[in-house]
């Protein structure tokens, strides 16, 4: 993304790729600004597979699609949902699975890869740890001035992602240069 000027200062902007990790839903969402700036949405979509095919062909199908939107959007780094553990072990596997492959496809380009918590990013973009996916979703809509809030969840949660990488991604990012410019390790 170009620089700005602002009152002396440069200001950069950072691309984003959200990545809300599912065998069955892999919501995707395409964020770009910076911290204290207002962000803009880039696109946001959900990759399908289904529940008839084997597991190994729907990975596939989720590698290739997750190639295609780093290709086409060349983001600066991709967040991805930490995986937890539910009660449904099945779940969490197609989800850690899901999850697997996105960090794959971007490790091969070199990409920067962040793992954020569910509670991590309802806090971010709710100010609460334990909002629920309807509030999450009506923040997304606000934070990014949208005109209905983006359905269906997997897909503000992806959005939600790649907002909390860009507002505490881009902290760390300037923390760790300042650190670097200091003579010292980040």
């Amino acid at each position: 993304m170009t620089s700005e000027h602002l009152f002396g200062r440069k200001v950069i902007g950072m691309r984003v790729l959200g990545i809300d990790p599912g065998l069955t839903r892999c919501g995707m969402g395409v964020v770009e600004g910076s911290v204290g700036r207002p962000l803009t949405l880039v696109d946001v979509n959900v990759l399908r597979t289904s529940s008839d095919l084997p597991v190994p062909q729907r990975l596939v199908t989720i590698e290739k699609g997750v190639d295609a939107w780093l290709d086409e959007y060349a983001p600066d780094a991709v967040a991805v949902e930490r995986v937890f553990a539910r009660s449904d072990v099945s779940t969490v596997m197609g989800t850690a699975q899901a999850s697997g492959i996105a960090m794959v496809c971007a490790a091969r380009r070199g990409l920067p890869i962040a793992l954020h918590t569910p509670s991590e990013v309802k806090a971010a973009v709710s100010g609460n740890g334990r909002a629920d996916k309807a509030q999450v979703g009506a923040m997304v809509t606000r934070i990014l001035r949208l005109d209905a809030m983006p359905k269906p969840a997997d897909a503000a949660d992806a959005l939600a992602l790649a907002i909390t990488h860009i507002w505490r991604g881009g902290a760390q990012a300037r923390i760790d240069a300042a650190l670097a410019a200091a003579g010292r390790k980040p």
